[in-house]
């Protein structure tokens, strides 16, 4: 594929993403806030989420899902994005919360945190599979939306270098478990920090419930 297919091809892609968009700005909508999380998955750290407006003209290519992108991409990306945008909000909700309520109205919670954040109130919200009970704004669910709105793709990519960025943080303050290779998901340098060093401060214990239960039994034996 030439330099110039490949160009067509993203200019495609985001026109594409835009389609949510589009029939909201042809029925009369003016600021459309995409909201989405990252974390809700780990078992350690917060679950972190964006609320942007885009202009109805953003042309930026290579907005996608999150996950979809390379680090380096990511971080290009969110310098863009945030430079381009209207205006954005981050929302968060950490472990203790978490533990509190359950990770999913954790989330509700953050996204709800990061919309009314906004410094201009939207008309409209496209948000990941989610909807916003607390939220009086009309809102459309799309399943797989950060990967089908440019909105919500946005959004993605301000939530995951925000959370990773954290973690990296975090991972200085509590050495021993990778957190800044693996934002806390369970992988094996995570599990074998956790026998090493136990629990820290910033791990979700009501998702170590079987880990704990697991370990209980071992030292029986």
């Amino acid at each position: 594929m030439t330099k110039q297919e490949r160009l067509e091809q993203q200019k495609l892609r985001l026109k594409e993403m835009k389609r949510y968009e589009t029939a909201l700005y042809r029925e009369g909508v003016r600021y459309i806030a995409g909201v989405d999380e990252v974390g809700r998955g780990p078992l350690a750290g917060p679950v972190v989420t964006a609320a942007v407006i885009l202009p109805e003209d953003f042309d930026v290519l290579g907005v996608d899902d999150s996950k979809k992108l390379s680090e380096k991409k990511r971080e290009e990306l969110f310098d863009v994005i945030r430079e381009k945008a209207i205006c954005y909000a981050i929302g968060m909700a950490d472990e203790k919360r978490i533990d509190q309520i359950n990770i999913l109205e954790a989330t509700k919670e953050a996204m709800t945190q990061a919309v009314q954040s906004l410094t201009i109130k939207p008309g409209h919200i496209l948000i990941d599979a989610l909807t916003l009970k607390n939220i009086h704004i009309p809102q459309t669910g799309i399943v797989k939306g950060d990967a089908s709105s440019v909105s919500i793709a946005a959004a993605s990519i301000l939530a995951k270098v925000t959370r990773d960025r954290m973690m990296v943080e975090y991972d200085a303050v509590y050495p021993g478990y990778g957190f800044a290779q693996n934002k806390g998901y369970g992988t094996k340098v995570h599990y074998a920090g956790l026998d090493r060093f136990g629990i820290s401060e910033i791990h979700r214990r009501s998702f170590l419930v079987k880990y704990l239960a697991a370990k209980n039994e071992n030292s029986m034996l």
